[in-house]
């Protein structure tokens, strides 16, 4: 160790050696020791390239010259310092030797007495080596240096060195700027500027930048704007600050002077190894976090920046920032963020500044919730059983601890177990009915459980326990004791309305079906009462009410007792109807299945007789002898009952046995089984009691009718079930009065299935089986809430049966007695699908060869198009359905969309007034297990057998039609397409769908079809080239024929009409070019093409209505006076504002709905919404008024005034009633009247052919009767084309009397008219000697009318 006096100055001198053999340097003799070592930098061959742009010497070895100096006196320490850093470099050696060049000398380590001990330090950009820090002591005592870390200060120089060493490499991102304009080349790494700038600033750089220590290289990165900033990466090791200004300069020198380079522009970003931690690792919202960055640079200048908010954080009541120089040796500074938010997460960057260096460090931080897994609901019973509620963290950390508390009416307290390693704990609670309130609502109390970190975040989980007392049943207290065929009631009361279930349980555990009892809650409780309508034999047991909540169940039983009783259907009675001769005597006797201890009696009036009791095998037989005799009087009608007594003293009484006493002699039949009768009498016998031969498999079912013809007994109907059938039939009865029908259901299917197939060639001889096996699926039907794919399967076996075509000659038999049992059938198979749920599959297909099934599952997912198709091969038949994925979206998950096609169903579903449109295709029928929202639209293609049968028709069947045994209805449907033999529908709604053919409509592309379009077409070219003739002349005769109020108002009125009609028939033939026949091209325009229709056709009408009510304005109130001006505005009101209230309400009422227009035409809709009334109404009282007007204006002509010579008057007034028919009736609703009879179905072509016709040459008939007909307007056209002597002895002769018009008197039109009214003879011609009155009177008639 040196002397405590002397001062140690250490440098470093950086030489290149060429060959010599010796190395001589001149340095003065305060030089103490020299150590001479040989060192190989890092750089290799890359860096002696690079010192030869220093050196200018080709193969150099460089050497690294470790000096130590000691002087006595410290104040010798600075200057010796402040030469060194003087020199500039490189020195060449001498002139005699010029192997030799120092590039730098870099003071590295001074010793400083302190006390009595040494301190040595390292200059900056150098550091003592790790290992020299943990074998030595460090200038502060019995301080250590924690592993990792290097030191600056020890206390004495390592005896075996080294001295203090260079920093590690680093690479600083420096930049500097040039005070010259920036040009847009210098952006294009390939410009020759940008290569030219780049050349010469890395050469500068390169021999400025040489002289720092560990130094390897130099390269420009870019150019940006501000003058010309150049940025620029030097790699090196960590350069002092006086070191770096001296390469600045040394860059500054070694630049053209053109670059302008700013010395005050250079800075520096470093990339040293600064240290930045993060406590905690794990932030939680709410912790306190500190930010802590170490650099080993001394400088306590430190800013904190947060990246995102972009912003640089200062001391707050939510940041501390504190920046210290620890011993020193290490520069530190925290961040400290107190109760840290989702919003302080980020990247954070810590930046020391020292001199013309930034020591930048980075780190990202992430804050998320304390998130706790735990049941947020639970249910607790008051059982004094122990529940656990558990709370465990989703990322475990060393939490400080983990609380819970409660909230709530009541206190429960329990005891908590908490594992802070697992970041788990569980509370456990144990209540009893003593803390639970008495009541039924059940009290909820809220649990939470608080995780509390090391840092200060809490967060804390709810949950919430309902703890429920247990129930307390009461069940109906009286015994019930019953008879087979009462109803029976049982009610079960909770004083708790807490429960997850309720259900009742026969003895054997037995769910009762759940049809059969209700449930409702209260404030007060909850009741569950059992009800059974018709009790069976079945129902005889013990039953449970159960109430579950949870896993605790409260449970009431009841006993039943069900005394045996036939049911009154089941007592089979023989006869139905009987006639016994006054002094006969005939066998009654009543039926049943079973042997039981019953009492029977039968009663006739008030008499009572005891039956005689018979066994045959199963059945059971009662009879009685009937003695005609015992009646007072003959011939007398009675009836007679058979009663049933059983053991309980419960009776039921069978059904009626007609008896008709009749005089011996009146009797023709006999017949020992059927029995007597006269002629004509029809009877009725059940068939098992009938000349039926009797079945091996049990009693026949059904009702034959016979009727008396001559001597002999004749069937008139048979209406038998076989045996098989019969005892399923009375299974299926039998069924939807037990408790475990649902059960049950299955197995009896299957068994109906089977039965079905084998007797299926019996239904001949048993016709009436096939109307049971329909009552049979009826009845199942109501049954089941979930269908199954094995049931589905047995349904769809036994439909396959009785549609088949060899049952087709019982049906047609079912159709001549108007029964609806196809309907029934239908509406079955419909239930069945609604109730369908497919376990496994999402698709299930059924194929048999009269009925097809298809059926898709609605999954979580993304919808799939519903697209199903159809085809029976032997029928000839294919169809297909398609619902979009828009409308399947809307259905829940979970539900069945199910199709079910029948081929040969369309021959039966017929019905009075539908004969004749028969269904030429498959009846689909499709169902949706859930509740849809309408409308849901579903398209269906059907292939047509006839497709020339007329004009197809979509239909569904509706079973509400003809008093509920159903009909074909159009509503809601439409044809979308008809392509050959296919017709596309469009529906919706869904039921069961299928076409029709329409005979009395004319087909498109059938010769009347085509015959009418020919008439429409020329018939409106001529209209609207009239109604335009008829506008050009009234706007060229106008001031001649509208010089008096009359006149005007009478030709704005024609004028209006016919712009109306103009403008009407115009839509007329855009509505027939955007319509298809089948399906409009354009939706839009289709409605709004209707609209303008609608209007313009009512303003029409209404303009024919203001001409009406002209005349009989200007005809019966002649003493008032109107303005002009006034009566112009109440017809254009009248005219145009009626025809738009009516057309707009129209539209906005049918509209949203998309039944404003037809699915077949761009008209009113009629089949849907009656819409086409908005037309048809208005126009028809339209035509009533004014034909009302037209009798009056009449009656007003034809009475005459006083003072009127006769002959003059009567020629006058049959002329105005001549002009009056000729000009109203053509625009009185003709025209309209035969188009109302074309909407009706079965309308004859031949109001087809007519409204036609008059609808297209009305155009015609204005311009003709409303127009040229005119008088006037004849003498105004005269005039115009210069036919004034005419016209001037025309008007002479007029205003004579003396004149005969176009339509004279004398012409064969007005002989008509005179024989119409009994007037005949000739008319003479007078001078007018009328009164000023008559003369008004006759004159606004005239006017009105010409």
């Amino acid at each position: 160790m040196k002397s405590p006096r002397r001062t140690t100055l250490c440098f470093m001198i950086f030489v290149i050696y060429f060959s010599q053999a010796t190395l001589n340097l001149n340095l003065e003799s305060i030089v103490h020791p020299l150590i001479l070592r040989e060192h190989e930098p890092a750089g290799k061959e890359l860096l002696r390239q690079k010192r030869a742009v220093a050196s200018s010497s080709p193969a150099a070895e460089e050497y690294i010259v470790d000096v130590e100096i000691s002087f006595e006196n410290a104040s010798f320490l600075e200057p010796i310092k402040a030469y060194l850093h003087s020199l500039s470099f490189p020195i060449q050696g001498n002139s005699t030797d010029q192997a030799t060049n120092i590039l730098n000398i870099e003071v590295t380590t001074v010793c400083r007495p302190t006390g009595n001990e040494i301190w040595c330090s390292c200059e900056t950009g150098y550091r003592w080596p790790q290992e020299k820090c943990l074998q030595n002591l460090t200038c502060q005592e019995h301080d250590s240096v924690p592993a990792g870390h290097h030191c600056g200060c020890l206390k004495g120089l390592p005896p075996k060195g080294p001295f203090c060493q260079l920093r590690g490499d680093v690479t600083l991102r420096m930049s500097v700027r040039l005070n010259v304009g920036f040009q847009e080349d210098l952006k294009n790494t390939s410009s020759a500027l940008y290569r030219s700038y780049k050349t010469d600033l890395e050469i500068a750089f390169w021999k400025g930048y040489s002289i720092l220590p560990g130094f390897k290289l130099v390269t420009v990165t870019g150019f940006r704007p501000g003058s010309v900033v150049v940025t620029y990466e030097v790699k090196t090791t960590t350069p002092s600050p006086e070191l770096m200004h001296k390469a600045n300069e040394q860059v500054m020198q070694n630049l053209n002077q053109t670059y302008k380079m700013d010395y005050s522009s250079f800075q520096a970003v470093t990339s040293n190894e600064t240290k930045f931690t993060i406590i905690p690792e794990i932030i939680f919202e709410g912790d306190t976090v500190n930010l802590v960055c170490e650099n080993e640079v001394l400088s306590s200048n430190v800013s904190w920046h947060h990246v995102e908010r972009r912003s640089d954080l200062q001391n707050s009541s939510r940041f501390s920032v504190y920046s210290t120089v620890l011993n020193n040796v290490t520069s530190i500074s925290s961040l400290t963020i107190y109760n840290i938010t989702p919003g302080d997460a980020g990247e954070y960057i810590c930046k020391l500044t020292l001199d013309i260096f930034e020591y930048e460090s980075r780190k990202k931080i992430d804050v998320m919730p304390i998130r706790i897994l735990a049941t947020e609901e639970m249910k607790v019973t008051c059982d004094n059983n122990p529940v656990s509620l558990n709370c465990c963290s989703e990322i475990n950390v060393n939490w400080s601890a983990i609380e819970w508390k409660q909230e709530g009416k009541i206190n429960i307290p329990g005891n908590p177990e908490t594992d802070l390693e697992s970041g788990c704990s569980r509370y456990t609670l144990r209540a009893d009915g003593t803390q639970c309130p008495s009541g039924s609502a059940g009290t909820t109390v809220v649990y939470a459980c608080e995780f509390v970190s090391s840092h200060g975040a809490r967060g804390g989980k709810n949950i919430e326990v309902t703890f429920t007392s247990v129930a307390n049943l009461t069940i109906t207290p009286d015994p019930i004791s019953v008879s087979e065929g009462q109803n029976f009631s049982i009610k079960c009361i909770s004083d708790v309305s807490n429960y997850d279930e309720v259900y009742w349980n026969t003895s054997a555990g037995i769910k009762i079906y759940q049809k059969f009892y209700t449930t409702r809650r209260s404030a007060a409780g909850a009741e569950s009462v059992l009800r059974v309508k018709i009790a069976t034999r079945e129902w005889n047991g013990t039953y449970h009410c159960i109430f579950r909540y949870k896993n605790s169940y409260s449970v009431a039983t009841k006993d039943v007792t069900v005394h045996p009783l036939p049911l009154e259907p089941d007592i089979m009675v023989d006869p139905l109807e009987a006639t016994v001769p006054c002094k006969g005597s005939h066998h009654f006797r009543c039926c049943i299945e079973e042997d039981e201890d019953y009492k029977v009696t039968f009663q006739m009036d008030s008499l009572s007789f005891l039956a005689e009791k018979e066994v045959k095998g199963k059945q059971v037989c009662y009879k009685y002898n009937f003695m005609a005799s015992s009646v007072s009087r003959c011939p007398k009608k009675l009836d007679i009952f058979c009663h049933f007594t059983n053991a309980a003293n419960n009776s039921v009484r069978s059904s009626s046995m007609k008896l008709n006493l009749v005089p011996g002699e009146k009797i023709m039949c006999r017949d020992p089984t059927i029995g007597v009768g006269e002629p004509g009498k029809v009877i009725q016998k059940l068939c098992q009691f009938s000349n039926v031969p009797s079945s091996p498999g049990g009693p026949t079912g059904g009702i034959m009718t016979y009727k008396c013809v001559g001597s002999h007994w004749e069937v008139k109907k048979n209406d038998c079930i076989s045996a098989p059938i019969n005892s399923l039939l009375q299974l299926a009865k039998d069924l939807i009065k037990s408790p475990c029908q649902d059960t049950k259901l299955p197995t009896y299917l299957k068994d109906l299935s089977v039965s079905t197939g084998k007797v299926k060639h019996e239904v001949s001889s048993f016709p009436g089986s096939l109307g049971a096996i329909i009552n049979i699926l009826d009845l199942l039907s109501t049954v089941p809430t979930q269908v199954n794919s094995e049931m589905m399967t047995n349904v769809l076996s036994t439909v396959n049966t009785i549609l088949s075509k060899p049952m087709l000659s019982t049906w047609k038999v079912f159709q001549q007695q108007q029964t609806n049992q196809s309907s029934q059938l239908l509406d079955s198979v419909e239930r069945f699908s609604r109730a369908l749920q497919s376990e496994d599959s999402t698709f299930l297909s059924i194929n048999q060869t009269n009925v097809q099934m298809r059926s898709m599952v609605i999954k979580p997912g993304p919808p799939k198009t519903y697209k199903q198709n159809f085809v029976f091969s032997d029928s000839d038949l294919w169809g297909n359905v398609a619902i979009d994925k828009c409308e399947l979206g809307s259905l829940q998950w979970g539900s069945s969309v199910v199709t079910v096609a029948f081929p040969t169903l369309k021959t039966i579903l017929t019905q009075d007034g539908q004969v004749k449109n028969v269904a030429n295709s498959l009846v689909m029928t499709t169902t949706v297990s859930h509740n849809i929202t309408l409308p849901f639209r579903i398209s269906m293609t059907f292939k047509n057998i006839n497709p020339s049968g007329g004009v197809p028709q979509c239909v569904f069947w509706n079973f509400n039609l003809a008093n509920y045994t159903g009909g074909w209805d159009s509503s809601g449907c439409y044809v979308n397409r008809v392509d050959g033999d296919s017709v596309s529908c469009i529906c919706d709604h869904l039921t069961s769908f299928s076409i029709l053919m329409s005979p009395d409509s004319p087909y498109p592309g059938s010769l009347l079809e085509i015959l009418l379009d020919i008439i429409s077409y020329i018939g409106l070219c001529f209209s609207i080239l009239s109604l335009a003739a008829c506008l050009v002349v009234e706007a060229v005769v106008w001031k001649s024929v509208t010089k008096n109020r009359t006149s005007y108002m009478r030709h704005i009125c024609i004028v209006n009409i016919a712009a109306s009609l103009l403008v009407a028939d115009i839509w007329f033939i855009v509505a027939a070019a955007i319509h298809d026949h089948f399906y409009p091209l354009n939706e839009t325009a289709c409605v709004a093409a209707t609209f303008f229709i609608h209007f313009f056709y009512l303003s029409v009408f209404f303009w024919m209505l203001t001409l009406g009510l002209m005349l009989f304005y200007r005809l019966v109130f002649i003493l008032h006076d109107t303005s002009k001006s006034i009566q112009k505005t109440i017809a254009f009101s009248l005219g145009y504002g009626c025809p738009l209230v009516i057309s707009v309400i129209t539209v906005g009422a049918t509209q949203p709905q998309e039944v404003y227009t037809r699915k077949n035409a761009c008209w009113l809709n009629w089949e849907d919404t009656k819409a086409l009334l908005a037309f048809v109404i208005p126009a028809l009282i339209i035509v009533v008024v004014n034909m009302t007007i037209t009798v009056v204006v009449i009656s007003k002509i034809l009475r005459p005034s006083i003072g009127d010579k006769p002959s003059k008057q009567e020629k006058s007034s049959l002329f105005q009633i001549s002009k009056s028919i000729g000009v109203l009736t053509p625009l009185l609703g003709l025209t309209w009247g035969f188009g109302l009879a074309t909407v009706f179905q079965g309308s004859n072509a031949v109001f087809h052919i007519i409204f036609t016709l008059l609808n297209a040459f009305q155009g015609l008939f204005i311009l003709l009767f409303g127009c040229l007909w005119d008088q006037k307007v004849q003498e105004a056209l005269l005039k115009k084309f210069s036919l004034s002597r005419w016209s001037s002895q025309h008007s002479k002769s007029t205003s004579l009397g003396s004149s005969t018009p176009v339509f004279s008197m004398s012409s064969p039109i007005s002989r008509r008219f005179n024989n119409l009214f009994g007037k005949t003879g000739t008319y003479n011609v007078s001078t007018p000697e009328a009164t000023s009155s008559s003369l008004e009177n006759t004159s606004s008639a005239y006017s009105l009318l010409n």
